[in-house]
Parts: structure tokens; C-alpha cells; sequence
């Protein structure tokens, strides 16, 4: 299989939260961007799978840690910060 990645979708978005919301036949994953002293953040891209498909990144996103700590080490998370919460913060899809 050939994929194409156009120029402007190589350049990447920077995103320092996600969102996912699910119904019963898809995940949304809202990738956000944050930035200090702005009291709104930003939808930046929008992703929308399956729930097999999401599954499947899933085990590709842990395959993948896996990886880059058996190359760089753990990466360390600040105790209870695995799923983040920001007070105040609200949005709209």
C-alpha cells in the first residue's frame, strides 16, 4: 500500500490535550492546544474511528512506549495526572 503525506500534514499540529468522547459506533478524539494566560483553547484536529480502529491505536500507541522506554528510559508522570483535568475547562463539538 502507497500513502501519500501532503506537505502541509507533514508539518504536524501541536496538540497538549486530548479529548475523546464515544458513542456506540465511533471515538472522536479532539486534539487541543492550551496555551498559559489564554482562557480558551483550541480545537486543532479532529479525529473520528471506529471502536475497532481505536482499539487498534491503542495497542500501537503501547507497542510503541514500550519501545521508546526500552531505548530512553521510563517516562515519568507526575502522581494522578494520568487522565489530566482542568478546572473551567468546557467546549462544544
Amino acid at each position: 500500500m502507497q500513502i501519500e503525506l501532503p506537505a502541509d500534514v507533514a508539518q504536524g499540529t501541536y496538540a497538549n490535550l486530548a479529548m475523546i468522547t464515544h458513542s456506540t459506533s465511533e471515538f472522536i478524539l479532539d486534539f487541543i492546544r492550551i496555551m498559559p494566560g489564554v482562557p480558551k483553547g483550541t480545537v486543532k484536529s479532529r479525529v473520528i474511528l471506529t471502536p475497532e480502529h481505536t482499539k487498534r491505536l491503542l495497542y500501537a500507541l503501547q507497542d510503541n512506549i514500550r519501545k521508546y522506554e526500552e531505548k530512553n528510559g521510563k517516562i515519568e508522570m507526575e502522581k494522578g495526572t494520568y487522565i489530566a483535568s482542568f478546572p473551567g475547562v468546557s467546549g462544544e463539538a
